[in-house]
């Protein structure tokens, strides 16, 4: 399997670009905003046919160029319905802050030609690749996350976690759309019952793992099914 990741844009969302070999279809996961360049050179470079964009989310620094990259390969963009609405105002989903860093210029975003609809459970065969889709709200209503098998006797999976968890620490859930108790539940019934040599690829900053996380994420630590009501404040991600 080839996978190239590379942070982009003033967030330095990961974006990545994932295929059997060189010289295969690949899928595009998570086109942030200046990602558009290093598409083009990881697609040059190996010779790939982007056929398909995969959304862990809504926010813009994940969506900005999903418009550009799957109109450039003729491409389908999958999102979940929930996040569906910020293709075309992705700035309905962020925080004044993140909005702060877009004045001075007039921004217009519009859909793909090609959008389809992500649910839960989904099974995916994109590029010669199989992706199961898990919904994971909490971050936003729409957030998911892919899961695909991989050939390594350490290594049973990979997981392009988007903002529901990084190294250390997971997605903020203060933005519109964010849903703390959701987070919790969703952290406790999708991603603790998952085997520890997952390697989790996430939407910002270095890989991790399943068991790592498990081992040493301050938010993951006592978290069970009867404590997801429990009260807390969650401040990581745009």
């Amino acid at each position: 399997m080839l996978i190239a990741g590379f942070p982009a844009g003033p967030w330095a969302a990961n974006c990545y670009v994932v295929a059997t070999g060189p010289g295969s279809e690949c899928v595009v996961i998570d086109p942030g905003k200046d990602s558009a360049p290093g598409v083009a050179e990881v697609v040059r470079e190996h010779r790939l046919k982007p056929v398909s964009v995969l959304l862990t989310h809504g926010h813009v620094d994940h969506i900005w160029s999903v418009t550009p990259v799957a109109g450039t390969y003729d491409a389908t963009a999958w999102i979940h319905p929930d996040d569906r609405h910020l293709l075309t105002d992705p700035l309905a989903g962020i925080s004044a802050e993140s909005a702060q860093l877009l004045l001075g210029g007039r921004y217009e975003f519009t859909e793909p030609d090609d959008v389809r609809e992500l649910g839960d459970g989904q099974d995916l065969e994109l590029a010669g690749l199989r992706f199961l889709v898990d919904h994971t709200p909490g971050h936003t209503e729409g957030s998911v996350v892919f899961r695909t098998p991989y050939a390594r006797d350490d290594i049973s999976e990979l997981m392009f976690s988007g903002d529901l968890l990084f190294a250390g620490s997971i997605g903020r859930t203060d933005l519109p759309g964010g849903d703390h108790a959701a987070m919790l539940r969703t952290l406790a019934t999708k991603v603790l019952p998952l085997a520890d040599d997952i390697v989790v690829l996430p939407g910002h900053g270095e890989q991790t793992s399943i068991g790592r996380e498990r081992a040493t994420n301050p938010y993951l630590q006592g978290l069970t099914d009867a404590s997801v009501d429990r009260p807390g404040q969650i401040t990581r991600g745009l």
